[in-house]
């Protein structure tokens, strides 16, 4: 068996930038890593060392895809009002009995699917 100890790293394909920058960074509130002008990437950071997500420009066509995000259950119902009133369309949470979890979804400025789940402390 490998050792693996969680996710590191993600990319995300995006049409613009810029446009991909300001929502993970204000809605989300991902920090800069490192933004590689050349490659026309951004390394940002996802709740401080807890991994990275990477923006990658690309104006050709790709599909839409699934990230979920870990959040506390503490926090949930404040995480989801933020999101709320930042503008953000989110789905009435959901509750997964077979982790168990609540998420709330919406999507980024690509239309990819995006998840904020919150593991529960099972009794």
């Amino acid at each position: 068996m490998i050792p693996i100890r969680g996710l590191y790293e993600v990319a995300i394909r995006v049409k613009d930038l810029s446009k991909s920058e300001a929502f993970y960074r204000e809605i989300l509130g991902f920090e800069i890593g490192i933004r590689d002008e050349r490659r026309n990437m951004l390394f940002l950071r996802v709740g401080g060392q807890a991994g990275m997500v990477v923006l990658q420009q690309d104006k050709g066509t790709f599909p839409t895809q699934h990230f979920a995000f870990r959040v506390e259950e503490a926090e949930f119902e404040a995480t989801t009002a933020a999101l709320k009133e930042r503008g953000v369309d989110v789905t009435a949470p959901v509750f997964h009995k077979w982790m168990p979890a609540r998420s709330v979804y919406f999507s980024d400025p690509d239309g990819h699917d995006l998840e904020l789940c919150a593991p529960m402390q099972k009794s």
